[in-house]
């Protein structure tokens, strides 16, 4: 056993004993706190940190933060952007990284890169109904030309299912500070855009139409987000 497999099953035993889970459950929050922090002032520095629209994100309730996907640096810029806590779909390799795998396990859910599996689908509207953000990549991986590529329909399932706003979000720069391909940090500003909030009220009686159009007007969210970012900078 490893010492973060141990480390890891010390904390399980601890958690589950009544108050005390509750004490070490706001250690974690404390933790991702702390990381957010660190985070925002280490992009501050390497050239700059830029959000826009942080109020349209509601304080509180089952929210999804739907972004596309230029960078590794993707996640902890959106989680170091919003205000509240958020829970991640991570790809499920990363969860067997030493320690990196031990502090996604308790802010991430694992996905599947081939395939979005139902249980999968199940945990995330679990927690978007528990009132939980859910930060997610429509794509299902990173552009390598920062062009936006096609929706999966596995986003519209959980959108319809959870029936819970969804928050297109354009992240610019991540993709010049640690390219695909890229080992070492360089110098850029990131900006994350936060746009007007969408609702799928109309669309919840469900069906693989019903997602897929789910998944085409969220991708057209952000694919305006970026044409307008990119009028606005010209």
């Amino acid at each position: 056993m490893t010492f973060f497999a141990f480390f890891d099953k010390i904390f399980n035993i601890l958690t589950s004993a009544g108050k005390l889970k509750d004490n070490l459950l706001d250690v974690t929050d404390l933790v991702y706190r702390f990381s957010t922090l660190i985070i925002r002032i280490i992009v501050h520095i390497n050239g700059g940190f830029h959000v826009e629209g942080k109020g349209n994100i509601p304080f509180k309730g089952g929210v999804i933060i739907a972004s596309n996907h230029i960078s590794y640096l993707d996640p902890p810029l959106i989680g170091a952007a919003l205000l509240r806590r958020a829970t991640f779909m991570a790809r499920r390799g990363l969860f067997n990284i030493p320690l990196l795998g031990w502090y996604i396990k308790h802010f991430a859910i694992p996905v599947d890169r081939e395939k979005t599996l139902p249980s999968t689908i199940k945990e995330a509207v679990r927690r978007l109904k528990n009132g939980e953000a859910i930060v997610l990549f429509p794509e299902g991986r990173r552009s390598e030309t920062g062009e936006l590529l096609e929706g999966r329909k596995g986003v519209g399932l959980i959108a319809c299912k959870g029936n819970a706003a969804v928050i297109p979000t354009l992240i610019v720069g991540t993709d010049k500070v640690l390219p695909v391909g890229g080992k070492w940090f360089r110098r850029a500003k990131v900006s994350v855009i936060f746009g007007k909030p969408l609702y799928f009220h109309d669309t919840i009686e469900g069906g693989h139409e019903s997602y897929e159009l789910i998944t085409q007007r969220i991708m057209n969210a952000i694919g305006e987000l970026k044409k307008s970012y990119a009028d606005n900078s010209s």
